[in-house]
């Protein structure tokens, strides 16, 4: 397996908003930041299958990031609701 440097990328980044998004819930109590982390924290689990070579098809990886796109779908639609 070669490295990816755009797979890389995608996690460390994945990982920050992962982060941010948990730290502004902490402090404003903003679902749709909790909502973010979630959808975020489940492309790093497909970021991380990838980077260690754990999928033997692309239908996990395909299935987390549609998953992942959902819940941030979900959470925008909410929020725009909700307000």
């Amino acid at each position: 397996m070669a490295f990816d440097v755009s797979v890389m990328l995608n996690f460390i980044f994945g990982i920050i908003i992962v982060i941010l998004g948990l730290w502004v819930f902490k402090r404003k109590q903003y679902v749709l930041a909790l909502y973010l982390a979630l959808g975020f924290g489940i492309f790093i689990l497909s970021y991380m299958e990838v980077l260690l070579g754990l999928s033997n098809s692309d239908i996990t990886v395909i299935f987390l990031k549609i998953l992942g796109y959902l819940i941030i779908i979900y959470a925008l639609i909410r929020e725009a609701l909700i307000k």
